[in-house]
């Protein structure tokens, strides 16, 4: 940048992205002060290296904020996992499958294990009934990445979120348990 170019000729780019020609580095320097603007380096390995004059200080700026506004469109995402037993409740089940479906609708993706203990080894169906039946649960908002499979004593799936579809978070309306009617006087 500017006095720092230290060759003797530079192939200078005007301000407006116009080419201006081959000129020493002196007076490309001295048409940038002119202008009020830096003579800025931007390809160093041609012959001759390509100058262009530009406001630097505004140049890196708009960079920045491209750099940043392109982050914020990014997603990065999680697995989450969500465990299960095979002797597992209704309320627990609905429960763990709430958690799935908020995961999913946090573009994350969802790992579910159904962990065996002792005798419940003995009933891998039952488990594999209930994987089942989570990803049928789910099915309107997800996608089996990896299908059920047995590792050990675990039974694992991972489910990843559909594209374009995003959940709508219902909340149960307050005072949902019946109220008494008032007592006669």
């Amino acid at each position: 940048m500017n006095r720092r170019i230290r060759v003797p000729q530079v192939r200078l780019v005007g301000e407006d992205g116009e080419m201006v020609g081959i000129l020493s580095t002196p007076e490309a320097l001295a048409m940038a002060e002119e202008q009020g603007l830096d003579l800025v380096e931007v390809a160093a390995n041609s012959r001759p290296p390509v100058c262009r004059i530009m406001d630097y200080g505004r140049f890196k700026y708009e960079e920045s904020k491209r750099a940043r506004k392109s982050k914020q469109k990014q997603h990065v995402t999680h697995l989450k996992e969500v465990k299960l037993r095979p002797k597992i409740e209704k309320h627990d089940y609905d429960f763990k499958l709430r958690h799935a479906l908020k995961f999913l609708a946090a573009r994350d993706k969802v790992k579910v294990t159904i962990i065996f203990r002792g005798r419940e080894l003995a009933h891998i169906p039952l488990g594999r009934k209930i994987l089942d039946r989570f990803v049928e649960d789910v099915g309107e908002f997800a996608n089996v990445e990896v299908a059920p499979k047995m590792e050990g004593r675990t039974m694992s799936l991972v489910l990843s979120p559909k594209a374009g579809k995003q959940q709508q978070q219902s909340k149960p309306a307050s005072g949902t348990r019946e109220s008494k009617p008032a007592a006669k006087e």
